[in-house]
């Protein structure tokens, strides 16, 4: 089936009035574009969503991030490509998004590391923004969006 929100415009309408609130509530308290767009790539990457994925790659790339540390996300424990707090956001996107895998999936260890590098309204821009994420991926995925990248021949 074609996209929910395509189906649907007042919905898609609110999405994206709720994605340039999240990105204004970011730059009000402090909160990297680039953080948000590796955050919400790592929440593409674990849901397996090629749109999210492909957009929020070249959304990071377009805010200034390098293609090295866009190509390291998914591995970003095992490289020293990102910052402490940069490593918070990661974390914390990566508990939201598995959600099934543990009895407490955000433990106080991740949220405490993130409270450590953002204040309670930046947190909150995080949060808000790595669940609408996770919302997009999962519409994507349960309707079997693909990205399509490459010239047809």
């Amino acid at each position: 089936m074609r996209n929910p929100v395509i189906i649907l415009p007042d919905v898609g309408q609110s999405l994206q009035a709720l994605g340039k609130a999240l990105f204004a509530s970011a730059e009000k308290n402090g909160v990297p574009a680039r953080t948000l767009f590796l955050a919400y790539l790592r929440a593409s990457q674990i849901n397996g969503d090629s749109v999210c994925v492909d957009l929020h790659s070249r959304n990071a790339m377009a805010a200034g991030e390098s293609a090295e540390r866009i190509l390291t996300v998914s591995a970003w424990r095992d490289t020293t490509n990102f910052t402490d707090a940069e490593r918070a956001a990661l974390s914390l996107s990566e508990s939201m998004t598995r959600l099934y895998d543990q009895t407490y999936p955000v433990s106080d260890e991740v949220y405490k590391e993130a409270a450590l590098h953002y204040d309670e309204a930046a947190l909150a821009t995080l949060i808000t923004g790595i669940a609408t994420a996770n919302l997009y991926n999962r519409l994507n995925v349960s309707t079997r969006q693909i990205v399509d990248v490459l010239p047809r021949n």
